[in-house]
């Protein structure tokens, strides 16, 4: 099987060329497993020439545990980069993919650096608390499109990812607390006093710090707009695996037009006996 690999801040993915209808469901899921350990990527991306005009590409996003995403900012980054590539699509300031969370946008701007329109969200709660084995935890909730891609953030100070290990076991605990009835990506970020954030989240499905999460990032500046934390709607992100730009626009008690823009990196393609 011919395979492409790629990443988006180090946030890694698998994409296999696959002929439309060739495999679904549970096998699927089995690919996204076998294909997602034999590379060591943090998912697998199935990309078509999309069903209707509605869109250029149709995304389905899985985690390296097999599980389905609703979408993947730095996937659609890297996935809009793979369909301008191969000819799939018609504008590239206006590239069209079809995810599971519904439907985003990409403009390519260079040969590396792509911009997405991450979901708008469907769910804002700025104050939730979520159960832990250190106790109540306030976070801010943020879901990225319908159905929504859950995202929990939670402020520290910036010496908390002095102790990773730490950092990690409360993440695993947020991640499956009784507060998020779908799970959540955890985001623990800290704010300097230049607006900048500095960011690292715990991925469901991954299960496991990644590199860097793009729609994490979104979730992040979204909540830290809302919250009044960042006096701009320009958010710069960094991310152990690089720095991500979030870009948006509040509407009363909510913000709408989350852009995400950052690099995207062709890793290698490769053929893969499974």
């Amino acid at each position: 099987m011919h395979v492409t690999v790629m990443h988006g801040a180090g946030n890694s993915f698998v994409i296999p060329t696959l002929a439309s209808g060739t495999l679904q469901g549970g096998d699927l899921r089995i690919l996204a497993l076998r294909l997602c350990a034999a590379k060591k990527t943090d998912g697998m991306i199935v990309l078509t020439p999309a069903a209707d005009e509605g869109a250029d590409l149709d995304m389905l996003f899985y985690n390296s545990d097999g599980s389905l995403g609703e979408m993947c900012g730095n996937g659609a980054r890297c996935a809009a980069r793979w369909g301008f590539e191969h000819g799939l699509v018609e504008d590239e300031t206006a590239i069209r993919i079809r995810a599971t969370a519904g439907l985003v946008t990409a403009r390519r701007i260079s040969g590396e650096l792509y911009q997405v329109r991450l979901n708008d969200p469907s769910v804002v709660d700025l104050g939730r608390l979520a159960q832990s084995d250190a106790g109540l935890t306030p976070c801010s909730y943020v879901e990225l499109g319908d159905p929504g891609i859950p995202h929990a953030v939670v402020r520290v100070f910036d010496d908390a990812f002095a102790d990773l290990d730490a950092l990690r076991e409360k993440g695993r605990a947020l991640r499956r607390s009784e507060a998020f009835p779908r799970g959540a990506n955890v985001t623990f970020a800290s704010i300097d006093e230049n607006d900048r954030v500095r960011a690292i989240t715990f991925e469901r499905g991954v299960e496991d710090f990644t590199l860097a999460c793009g729609t994490g990032c979104g979730a992040t500046a979204a909540a830290l707009c809302l919250l009044g934390d960042v006096a701009g709607e320009t958010v710069t992100v960094d991310m152990p695996g690089g720095t991500l730009s979030v870009s948006l626009r509040r509407a009363g008690d909510t913000v709408r037009d989350i852009l995400l823009t950052g690099p995207t990196a062709l890793v290698e393609e490769c053929e893969l006996a499974l």
